[in-house]
């Protein structure tokens, strides 16, 4: 949690740099994360345009710090869309090269933590796109079931079922794969 997130949230409507920045930097590492798990070609760009797009609508934005968070990942999840539908139109895809951004401590960021960045991508990788979305929204965003499912625009017991399966799943690469912790 920000400390005093209201009082920076109606600086930065007001056009404050300054407390605009301080929302930024709660947000850039775990929006770049995301984006970057979602294997956005130019992971920079887009979460740049993510914070453009945030900054432009936060006179509108209306709500708690958590409902900030998720109306951020919310902007993050459409951007990564996007970008992807951008690539399929132009038939590339690029390999996802690396894993930035600190995760929140949970039980599986440790376990996330732990493993080389090669190993991550390879363990996301055998996740369907929506289980892999659900789990980095909740490890690396911190968001809740309920913010992950407004995010998604799923129900939240979509979300449980997704975030069981996408967790079974990542327990069996680990047993069956041994990778180390």
């Amino acid at each position: 949690m920000l400390p005093g997130f209201d009082e920076v949230l109606a600086a930065a409507r007001n056009g404050s740099g300054p407390a605009f920045e301080i929302l930024y930097r709660d947000l850039v590492r775990p929006v770049a994360a995301y984006l970057r798990t979602r294997g956005a070609r130019d992971v920079e760009d887009l979460t740049n345009e993510v914070f453009l797009q945030v900054f432009t609508g936060l006179r509108r934005f209306r709500g708690s710090e958590p409902q900030f968070r998720s109306w951020v990942f919310t902007i993050a999840h459409r951007r990564a869309v996007d970008d992807w539908r951008r690539r399929a139109r132009e038939s590339v895809v690029e390999p996802v090269a690396e894993v930035d951004g600190s995760p929140v401590g949970s039980a599986e960021d440790v376990a996330l933590t732990g493993m080389g960045v090669e190993q991550v991508l390879a363990v996301l990788g055998r996740l369907t796109d929506e289980q892999r979305d659900v789990l980095t929204l909740r490890v690396v965003a911190d968001l809740t079931v309920e913010q992950v499912a407004e995010v998604l625009g799923k129900n939240t017991g979509a979300v449980k079922a997704l975030q069981r399966r996408g967790l079974a799943a990542v327990r069996r690469v680990i047993s069956r794969e041994g990778v180390p912790l």
